[in-house]
């Protein structure tokens, strides 16, 4: 007559149990997660990029500088992200990150209301003396 049965310890049986399990092999050519995922991204990218071209081709100037003063006020709410991650000291690397996206985003601001101011220009009216019409350099109110 045997005797008490002896009870394995947990990780002698965890062992055998991985040990004991089929693998699983897929194709070598079979895309992975993380490349589904990187050509899903590649994709958005270039619909947006084509779809964005349409669109900005086919606004009338009229329309621009609207346009502009939208896309300038998208862009100040991603300079003050970009400065909140900067801020979050949250390690070395997402310091330099919100550096870099605080300049970027500084630069985009900055630019986008210059090119504003300039297609204003544009539509200013022309007054005779060559002063463009404007009360604050000395030209008729």
């Amino acid at each position: 007559m045997p005797g008490p049965a002896r009870r394995l310890p947990q990780e002698v049986i965890y062992r055998v149990g991985i040990e004991n399990t089929p693998r699983t092999s897929r194709p070598r050519d079979t895309p992975t997660a993380g490349t589904l995922m990187i050509i899903t991204l590649l994709f958005v990218f270039v619909l947006a990029a084509f779809v964005g071209y349409e669109v900005i081709t086919r606004v009338p100037p009229l329309l621009h500088t609207p346009l502009m003063s939208a896309t300038n006020a998208i862009s100040g709410i991603s300079l003050v992200g970009s400065l909140v991650l900067a801020g979050a000291d949250r390690g070395t690397p997402a310091t330099v990150m919100g550096f870099i996206a605080v300049t970027a985003a500084t630069i985009n601001v900055v630019g986008g209301f210059l090119i504003t101011d300039r297609m204003l220009k544009m539509f200013r009216r022309r007054l005779p003396g060559g002063d463009g019409g404007r009360p604050d350099q000395g030209g008729p109110a």
